[in-house]
């Protein structure tokens, strides 16, 4: 029989967010309401068109800055598919626990590419820092996959900064911008913009969370799983 690290089915989800505390109920409280033709696969293509939206108004941003509302609409959007696609099969009791996490992971991956070069090709971020941003994004990922795997946590948060609190960060940096604009700083002999500055903050704070969770998570399994004569794992 598979252990609880190998086997998808029997993963704990670790959720502990800023929002959490509020938004878990209200999730499941929206997912009891929900007509009974919506279905969880229904929601999740739903939040991908979120993510399409995002990179629309981002993109169009090149025309009129107003556009940046239409980017919020699309974050939005993409919050209630993606959050309430795995509460509405937990509510009804109909989870699919290793085709629910393949195809939501994967979705999301599709998600997050879509938002990040939709920032990059807006007027306000450099490409490559959106880039970077998304590399950094999916660095994290991979943590949170690979400690799937060998702990059997799935572990949404750190820092109690989640899926939800990145996308309230998003609607945020558009609103100031859209009211205030996006000056440039000079910044050690850098021409930022203010945005760029804001990319270049979540760039760093990706880094530093996700190389303080490698060394963290390194010495938790290293006493889990002594080392029998060899210094690397088995191939």
């Amino acid at each position: 029989m598979r252990d609880r690290t190998t086997d998808i089915r029997k993963h704990k989800r670790i959720l502990n967010t800023l929002t959490g505390s509020v938004e878990k109920p209200f999730l499941r409280w929206m997912a009891a309401r929900l007509p009974g033709w919506v279905t969880p696969d229904m929601l999740t293509i739903f939040g991908v068109f979120g993510a399409v939206v995002v990179f629309v108004g981002y993109a169009l941003c090149n025309l009129d800055p107003a556009y940046l509302w239409l980017a919020n609409l699309g974050f939005v959007i993409n919050w209630f598919g993606d959050s309430l696609d795995g509460t509405l099969a937990r509510v009804r009791r109909i989870e699919r626990p290793v085709y629910g996490f393949y195809v939501d992971h994967a979705t999301d991956a599709f998600d997050e590419i879509l938002v990040f070069l939709g920032i990059g090709i807006s007027p306000f971020v450099r490409f490559e820092l959106a880039c970077l941003a998304l590399v950094g994004y999916f660095l994290l990922s991979v943590l949170v996959y690979v400690r799937t795997c060998v702990r059997g946590e799935f572990t949404i948060s750190y820092g109690k900064l989640g899926p939800t609190e990145a996308r309230l960060i998003g609607i945020t940096a558009n609103t100031l911008v859209f009211f205030v604009g996006n000056p440039t700083l000079n910044l050690f002999a850098l021409n930022l913009t203010v945005y760029d500055s804001i990319a270049i903050g979540i760039i760093v704070l990706l880094l530093v969370i996700s190389v303080a969770t490698t060394f963290r998570q390194a010495r938790i399994l290293a006493k889990m799983d002594p080392s029998g004569g060899s210094n690397h794992p088995a191939k």
